[in-house]
């Protein structure tokens, strides 16, 4: 693209001043307030090939209008976006559809262009355009977000449910907005929907409203999609019954299914999922879900490798202290099947309730305790957690854990990780450590107020030792990272 030599500011933008109905003849310069006025209306001029003269160069696949720059207000991000639609809509359909295309212009602006003309409209209905939405249900007394216009949402199900590929519907804490959700679902009867999201802003919005109307808008989209790959569907009323149903149309295709906080699902609901659907590459569950059946299953030798296991360890009866225990052997071959997949166990219990666990060896690789954890917890992850990868402990009481810190280092020979917060460890201690990991540790966030001074280190000399055996300047945290 380049200027019409000679062109000024306000000279020869009649077409486009008439394009947006603006009054043409109005100058783009002068007051500040006139100049943001007009700009839109005076960014390009359309010309024709036969216009460029005899030596210009004109290219036959693309055509291109001449662009008239003009001042704008600085950092104005509507102007920039017209900039590019307008440039967009002069080009063929699969250039429109470019992943560059997509992410620059916002929807809103898209939405507002398609009633300028006939050629806008065509390229605002796109298929390709609709492959990836997200459904914004907000009820304005609950929430500052804005949602998706009733309108649109008809629109889209009229027009473009059968290009819908990627969808997902972001719920504010009402029970409405998550009834809203599954009213569309229940729609959709002609995508081909290959990934699902329900998404709670807030609390699980969906929980609160009747299952059974959840469960048969879920069904309708298991049932028509016959391609779903990637689901995520937590804190949500899904049941044992819809899991089957989704088996029997999604088997080939599904690889992904997060499911954490599903109170209606089992472990035998888990582990038909297992059975049946081959190609599962990752799983988010609860560890009330997980069996010794549910690991044989996984690695079963038609079973394609997992790559991630993620257990969320929550009580599933208030005052529940036993947990039930998986077997070494379980585990044993489960990673002699997957010897690559990432173990990421989240530990939301108290102290009491976590005797079970870290007892046998347990192939967790990334490990985190929302609550406070004991020394003697801390002192088996040292012996029974070799694959240790990241480890995070956001509090352990008044209990210095110097000896349980320094078994981590020694025994975990992969740690490149280490959070800390609400602990107590001494700085020689800790010096030690780091000194035991080494330039292998690319995390480490540890709080100041962590460290304990004694006789041989204080807080001043800490971060110089430490940065010393980490090959780089560290300091510790004032406020956690994770």
């Amino acid at each position: 693209m380049r200027c019409r030599p000679g062109a000024g500011p306000g000279e020869g933008l009649g077409a486009a001043r008439g394009l947006w109905g603006l009054r043409p003849g109005t100058s783009a310069s002068g007051s500040r307030a006139a100049a943001q006025s007009s700009d839109r209306a005076d960014l390009c001029r359309r010309c024709s090939p036969a216009d460029e003269g005899p030596g210009a160069r004109k290219d036959k696949r693309l055509r291109v209008s001449r662009v008239v720059f003009v001042p704008v207000p600085a950092r104005d991000p509507d102007f920039l976006n017209l900039v590019i639609l307008f440039i967009f809509v002069e080009l063929p359909n699969r250039t429109v559809t470019s992943k560059m295309s997509i992410n620059v212009l916002r929807f809103r602006d898209r939405a507002r262009a398609s009633s300028v003309c006939r050629r806008w409209n065509e390229v605002f209905h796109i298929p390709d355009l609709w492959r990836k939405f997200e459904f914004e249900l907000n009820q304005s007394a609950t929430s500052y977000f804005n949602s998706t216009h009733p309108d649109l949402i008809q629109q889209i199900i009229k027009k473009h449910a059968a290009h819908l590929q990627y969808v997902s519907f972001k719920v504010d804490s009402s029970t409405e907005s998550a009834e809203a959700a599954c009213g569309i679902l229940s729609q959709l009867v002609n995508c081909s929907t290959q990934t699902l999201g329900l998404i709670s802003t807030a609390k699980p919005s969906f929980m609160t409203m009747s299952k059974s109307h959840f469960v048969s808008a879920l069904t309708v989209l298991f049932v028509n999609s016959k391609s779903l790959s990637s689901i995520k569907i937590e804190d949500t009323p899904v049941d044992d019954p819809s899991l089957s149903i989704l088996v029997a149309n999604n088997s080939d295709t599904l690889r992904r299914l997060k499911m954490s906080s599903c109170p209606h699902v089992s472990s035998d609901g888990i582990l038909c999922v297992a059975d049946h659907c081959q190609g599962l590459r990752e799983v988010a569950l609860n560890y009330y879900m997980l069996s010794d059946e549910l690991l044989l299953a996984l690695s079963n030798e038609t079973h394609v490798n997992l790559e991630h296991l993620r257990i969320d360890v929550v009580s599933e009866n208030p005052g529940q202290i036993e947990f039930h225990s998986i077997k070494r052997q379980s585990w044993d071959a489960f990673i002699k099947h997957s010897p690559g997949v990432n173990v990421v166990m989240y530990f939301f219990l108290y102290e009491e309730e976590m005797e079970t666990f870290f007892k046998e060896e347990t192939p967790v690789t990334h490990l985190y305790f929302g609550r406070s954890v004991s020394k003697e917890i801390l002192g088996r992850l040292g012996l029974n957690c070799p694959r240790l990868v990241e480890l995070v402990v956001c509090a352990n009481g008044i209990q210095v854990i110097d000896n349980e810190l320094i078994c981590i280092a020694e025994h975990c020979k992969n740690l490149t990780a280490l959070g800390l917060s609400e602990c107590e460890v001494s700085c020689t201690a800790f010096i030690e450590f780091v000194r035991l990991c080494g330039r292998k540790l690319t995390h480490l966030s540890i709080m100041e107020d962590v460290l304990i001074p004694d006789d041989v280190c204080g807080l001043d000399e800490i971060h110089t030792e430490v940065s010393k055996y980490l090959g780089r300047i560290w300091f510790p945290d004032v406020m956690p990272l994770w």
